[in-house]
Parts: structure tokens; sequence; C-alpha cells
């Protein structure tokens, strides 16, 4: 979600990749719905661990930043950056899979981690750009 988002509101001003402690989570269909009420198209989107972009051949220095979502995501991050500069930021976003009873709710839970994303890169990172 954050990756697509990023990349919508702030196009090619920064590199952007999506990466996790593991890759074998599918998009669901609740981050899919919430993210396409804002205009950012996520069906498409594949999840990588932080091993598989190494094993792709990404270079982990050659990013400025890694934010973490998740206290898992930021263990693993400052692991991986013990020897380098790269900056890791934790944003606390609530994790919605296992919140609300039905879809209305669930819904809901999805737009406020959503909202949560969307505060916090525009608190770091500015006004989104122009389109």
């Amino acid at each position: 979600m954050a990756e697509a988002m990023m990349k919508k509101f702030y196009g090619q001003r920064a590199y952007v990749q999506s990466a996790g402690v593991i890759n074998d989570m599918e998009v669901d269909g609740f981050s899919i719905a919430v993210c396409a009420e804002l205009g950012v198209e996520l069906s498409r989107h594949r999840s990588r661990s932080f091993e598989e972009m190494q094993t792709l051949g990404e270079d982990l220095g050659q990013f400025d930043l890694i934010i973490a979502l998740s206290p898992a995501s930021q263990r693993a991050a400052l692991e991986l950056t013990k020897t380098s500069h790269l900056a890791v930021e934790y944003w606390p976003i609530i994790d919605p899979t296992a919140l609300g009873e039905g879809r209305e709710a669930k819904l809901a839970a999805y737009r406020q981690a959503r909202d949560q994303i969307k505060t916090r890169m525009i608190d770091r990172f500015g006004p989104p750009s122009a389109a």
C-alpha cells in the first residue's frame, strides 16, 4: 500500500521499492479497494522480502531510507543496515487484517491504516506533487 501511494503522490521525485520481512502474501482485496478510493492502483502490486530484493540484485546501500511499518520489519531493517549508512524510520501503523467484523468494519479498519500511512507520508515528504 505504501509503495503505491508514494509513487502516486510523489511520482519521479524518489525511487521507491516495497519490501518486507516475508513475500508470501498477495495484496488483499480490502487494500486494493481502499487504495482505489484515492486513485492508487494496487491490483498488480507484489510484495518482496528483503532477502528477495538482495537475490534479485537490489543493493540496499543504494537507498537512503527504509520506512518500517511493523515491529518485525523494523527489526529486519535494522539488522540489514547495521553496517551501512541507511536510515531506518518506524511508522507504527495499525494492522487492519485482524480488525472488524463484516465487510464495512474491515473496510473502515483498512481505511484507517491507509490514512495513517498517507498522513505520515505528507508529514515526512510534504504535499503530493501536482499530477
